[in-house]
């Protein structure tokens, strides 16, 4: 079924919308929130949320780009799941690594409540990710986004892991560069 079809669903109020999205974005989702949690079990519940939170959303909202809509979905309710498990016990998976690599970009900004400078800042962002080949930009996105580790990416890219861990780390101290020259405090 074609994305603009189970939108359609969603606005007519038709459960098939769940079911349809589950066939279609069940496994992208899944492994959206696998990577933030590495635990199977809270990923089919952030899943789950998801497809409630489309459902809720829509309408009123009519997403164009399904994937990106479900995909922010998932990603936002996983890394809150991540928050409240991360804030009854410390681990060492993934997601602080990745948490960690980007402190040196984002260690002091500003918090979501300040608007202005947040939509300045992903303006900015997006503006330099538009500016990067091709390759160096996925490769940000699959790590920063998707939370993917370095080993599937070098898969992915046919790339050493260690060459993907290095242009990661120089495609993240260009944009902190970035970010000083257009006055960001970071």
């Amino acid at each position: 079924m074609t994305d603009e079809g189970i939108v359609n669903l969603y606005w007519d109020r038709n459960e098939a919308a769940i079911t349809e999205t589950d066939l279609k974005y069940g496994r992208y989702c899944f492994s959206i929130s696998y990577n933030i949690l590495s635990n199977k079990e809270d990923s089919d519940e952030c899943v789950n949320d998801t497809y409630n939170a489309a459902w809720n959303s829509m309408p009123p909202q009519r997403p164009v780009i399904l994937s990106a809509f479900l995909g922010k979905i998932v990603r936002n309710i996983s890394l809150n799941r991540y928050k409240e498990i991360t804030a009854q016990k410390r681990g060492g998976n993934q997601m602080e690594l990745i948490l960690d690599e980007l402190g040196e970009i984002a260690s002091d900004m500003p918090g979501p409540d300040d608007r202005v400078i947040q939509t300045q800042l992903v303006k900015a962002i997006n503006e330099f990710l538009t500016g990067l080949p091709a390759e160096k930009r996925i490769m940000f996105v699959r790590r920063y986004w998707y939370a993917d580790d370095i080993g599937a990416i070098a898969k992915r890219m046919g790339m050493s892991a260690n060459n993907v861990s290095v242009e990661i780390r120089r495609v993240r101290l260009k944009l902190r560069g970035y970010l000083i020259e257009r006055g960001f405090d970071v």
